[in-house]
């Protein structure tokens, strides 16, 4: 049993990604080709936003949307400490200092209630994560920020591409969104990839231009940029994969209810989803006290399983000196607790229940 099934997603598209790569390879604009611009259309379209830029990766979404806001030396941008070591290294490249809000116990994404004490002048950006495919609070983050000079919001949204808050899609829910599109995310590509949304024509021409080095037109650099675009024939891959999208967002949300249902039935504490808004299960977790016994249980019972994340940001070796890494004690527990069962749109009923039936037995 694969933790995230691939394959069985490749083989119901294959006929469409098998063409839509064929025609990259036979017009051959492997850069900046007509694919990237169809892709920025649709993506922009799907989430509701006036603008889409496809990007390198989720880490370079980020990373350019924090130097399109002029984020720098000496600036102080509000995170969360639990989620993937990128949301805080594109911090530290740009020489600002990331500043960690501890989490909500039952969610694992960012406590609102304690962001507004973290603020000081230096704070130039806020970037709540999206965790495990929910939403944080963001209307609350917003009017804190609104309520602080307007301090730009950043959702990292690389796990949750496909969920809602209130009706509205996520990364199209504050200054700006940053997706990825790694392969295990609800949508991948075959490789690296990612994009940023925003609704604010000047940041949309920062990002545009930044991404490739600057440019505001060929060999004129304006600004400082990188290397950060969008493969054409990744986002072949991603063209063809949204077709399928829809259907995949509601096999992941009934596949997720279906684990809920079943786990408090079986009194296993879970992370806890909110009512306002919908959760895409980018990862299944749960919470486990012997992590290390049930994952051998299931890994002995060829069931596959991940820790997402066994150590807080402010805790891992290279980050400790930037900030306080006792200052979270939710995100401490919480690392010695997540556990995530396998999960995907094409997990079948007879898998779910050999999980459910070796973790509840």
């Amino acid at each position: 049993m694969p933790f995230v099934d691939l394959k069985t997603q490749y083989r119901a598209l294959k006929p469409r990604i098998q063409e839509n790569i064929n025609r990259v390879l036979d017009h051959g604009q492997y850069i900046m080709g007509p694919e990237v611009g169809e892709l920025e259309e649709k993506l922009a379209a799907y989430t509701g936003s006036k603008h889409c830029i496809t990007v390198a990766s989720g880490t370079e979404a980020l990373l350019i949307s924090l130097m399109a806001l002029g984020v720098g030396p000496g600036d102080e941008v509000i995170t969360t400490p639990f989620t993937f070591v990128a949301t805080a290294e594109v911090i530290v490249l740009i020489g600002a200092v990331p500043v960690y809000v501890d989490v909500e116990p039952d969610t694992c994404n960012i406590n609102t209630t304690q962001i507004e004490a973290k603020i000081t002048a230096r704070t130039k950006a806020i970037i709540p994560v999206s965790l495990y495919g929910q939403p944080a609070d963001m209307d609350e983050i917003n009017a804190i920020a609104a309520r602080h000079g307007n301090i730009p919001v950043i959702e990292d949204a690389a796990q949750s591409f496909g969920a809602t808050y209130k009706g509205r899609k996520s990364c199209n829910l504050s200054s700006i969104g940053c997706t990825s599109f790694f392969p295990s995310k609800p949508l991948g590509c075959y490789g690296d990839g990612g994009a940023i949304f925003t609704n604010e024509d000047n940041i949309a021409q920062a990002c545009r231009e930044i991404r490739s080095h600057g440019q505001s037109q060929r060999y004129v650099h304006t600004r400082i940029g990188v290397g950060g675009r969008m493969d054409t024939l990744q986002c072949a891959v991603v063209l063809a994969k949204l077709e399928r999208f829809d259907w995949e967002v509601e096999q992941r949300i009934a596949i997720g209810n279906r684990y809920n249902a079943l786990l408090d039935e079986a009194r296993v504490k879970r992370v806890q989803q909110r009512a306002d808004r919908t959760s895409v299960f980018a990862q299944y977790t749960l919470f486990a006290p012997r992590r290390e016994v049930v994952q051998k249980k299931l890994s002995d019972a060829g069931i596959p399983t991940a820790v997402h994340y066994p150590v807080p940001l402010n805790e891992q070796p290279a980050y400790r000196h930037l900030c306080c890494p006792d200052c979270t004690p939710v995100a401490q527990q919480l690392a010695r607790q997540v556990m995530s069962l396998p999960m995907g749109p094409d997990l079948t009923d007879e898998q779910q229940r050999k999980i459910l039936n070796e973790l509840c037995a």
